[in-house]
């Protein structure tokens, strides 16, 4: 299991009554594992889904959880790595991370989160609008809304993050709210299905996409070799829009001209934020020479070759390879080395 919003909430929702904890991270302030608006959840007998850091604040937290369900109110948690004299924790980061645990309750309609669950699964992108409270607050004074992006009162730019938003509430009061972005998993389409794509399935799937194999060939694309995708079975030539469109990146690796060359062409009539075509430039040129295609012809990223320049043969680092590039487009991110960012 990955640790997606998707997946936390299918673990909740198999047994959604039983008094879980929803642990916020609410403010980061220097360097993090994890951001402001990460989510885990913590059962009454112990268990826990989802990470709020690298592994080391979750046994610790499983500790203020309980408390919250004792207690049934609002717990306030602070993390602070810059005090190194401090043996508890020797997280070595530097930074300080603040989170908050509200208890999950009838009375506080759970927070919401069947509703947030039923918009993801609808693939609709949404607010989590969690209102801010003070530590003890009982749990029956929780609050919670899910916002579709079309009705947000707010700039949709400003909110590509989890942002604290301060709101008049009633006459000289205010409220502040936790404005976290929560999208539906990536939906990656493989149109190939041979032994090769395994391994891309494999970590697209652990990276918490979902992935759909495309290959009409009998051969190819069995469902025992694939067993976290969907399978279709069918030209590309005749996949319909709706189908498409679903996509948010497509590879296409079928190690053929005219099945990657008609590929190709039908991903080129759709908005799609990355493909990739596996093979060198001048394979790449025949395919869209056959399809009288150029790279201007596509709405997104077309990467051809494919991937990122790794190192590795092997379908594994080919994966990775192709993963990593797709990865870095879907999230808008600069292809530069990381510690430019966290300096």
């Amino acid at each position: 299991m990955s640790h997606h919003i998707e997946d936390l909430l299918s673990e909740w929702q198999a047994a959604p009554k039983d008094g879980w904890v929803l642990a916020v991270v609410t403010k980061v302030q220097g360097s993090a594992y994890r951001k402001a608006g990460a989510m885990m959840l913590f059962h009454p007998l112990g268990k826990a889904i989802g990470m709020v850091s690298g592994g080391c604040l979750e046994e610790d937290l499983k500790r203020h959880a309980q408390r919250a369900i004792q207690y049934n109110v609002v717990v306030k948690v602070k993390y602070d790595a810059r005090d190194e004299s401090d043996a508890s924790y020797q997280l070595g980061c530097g930074g300080i991370v603040e989170l908050m645990l509200f208890p999950l309750t009838q009375s506080n309609h759970y927070l919401q989160l069947h509703l947030l669950t039923e918009k993801l699964n609808a693939g609709d992108p949404v607010f989590y609008e969690l209102a801010m409270t003070k530590a003890g607050t009982a749990a029956d004074k929780m609050s919670a809304a899910v916002v579709h992006v079309t009705d947000a009162d707010y700039p949709l730019h400003d909110f590509q993050k989890a942002v604290m938003l301060t709101r008049a509430k009633r006459e000289h009061t205010t409220q502040q709210y936790l404005i976290i972005p929560c999208r539906p998993r990536f939906h990656i389409a493989i149109f190939g299905g041979g032994l090769d794509a395994q391994p891309v399935a494999n970590i697209a799937s652990q990276l918490g996409w979902k992935v759909t194999v495309i290959d009409e060939r009998t051969s190819y694309a069995r469902s025992y070799d694939f067993p976290n995708a969907r399978i279709i079975k069918q030209s590309s030539t005749n996949l319909p829009d709706s189908v498409l469109c679903r996509f948010d990146a497509a590879i296409v690796m079928q190690h053929n001209l005219e099945l990657d060359s008609a590929a190709l062409k039908r991903l080129s009539q759709v908005p799609i934020n990355y493909i990739a075509l596996l093979g060198p430039p001048h394979r790449r040129d025949k395919v869209l020479e056959r399809v009288q295609l150029t790279e201007a012809d596509f709405h997104g990223v077309l990467a051809a070759p494919a991937g990122l320049a790794l190192g590795g043969e092997l379908p594994e680092s080919v994966a990775l390879s192709i993963l990593a590039q797709c990865h870095g487009v879907l999230h808008n991110a600069s292809q530069f080395a990381l510690e430019k960012v966290m300096l």
